[in-house]
């Protein structure tokens, strides 16, 4: 049973009816996530996104995903405090050249451009606040961004093979 909620009495709707209210639901809840991005980069404040675990070899990684335009828009801008094995993987709809820079960013990052089966394609590592583009080598659906110096410090390069949900075996 679905319940539809009205301005604070609860009832129960026809199921065509509580269909399309679930339908409104989620339009709501992605048009208010947008929103929330928005005011979000206008008041100066980071974004906090949902996140998965990713596997670098025995290291695991929180990345925070950016699923939409407005979430992958806004990235890291005025994240401060990046812990150790967190990140922001962003994911796109179908493989391009992707290109990212570091506008309102305080935070060093290294950035892998990673292919549909998890291999990193390049690395570069971007300077705060730095607006030169940064691009993958070659067509990726996926960009992870970390602390700079994260994957050196591990001998983690291009053809290194990352393991998660969204890539393909």
């Amino acid at each position: 049973m679905i319940y539809v909620k009205t301005f604070g009495s609860i009832r129960l709707g026809p199921a065509p009816r509580r269909a399309a209210a679930v339908a409104r639901l989620m339009i709501g809840a992605a048009a208010l996530a947008a929103a929330a991005t928005a005011w979000a980069a206008a008041d100066g404040q980071p974004q906090r996104l949902q996140a998965i675990t990713l596997s670098a070899g025995m290291h695991n990684i929180r990345a925070e995903l950016a699923l939409t335009p407005e979430q992958r828009q806004m990235g890291l801008m005025y994240r401060r405090d990046l812990a150790q094995h967190e990140g922001m993987l962003f994911v796109f709809e179908a493989p391009t050249q992707q290109c990212f820079w570091m506008r309102n960013t305080p935070t060093p990052l290294t950035i892998a451009f990673v292919a549909d089966d998890g291999s990193i394609v390049n690395l570069a590592d971007m300077k705060p606040f730095d607006e030169n583009s940064h691009c993958s080598a070659r067509p990726v659906r996926y960009v992870l961004e970390m602390n700079q110096g994260w994957f050196k410090k591990r001998g983690i390069q291009a053809g290194f093979k990352l393991v998660g949900v969204p890539f393909k075996p």
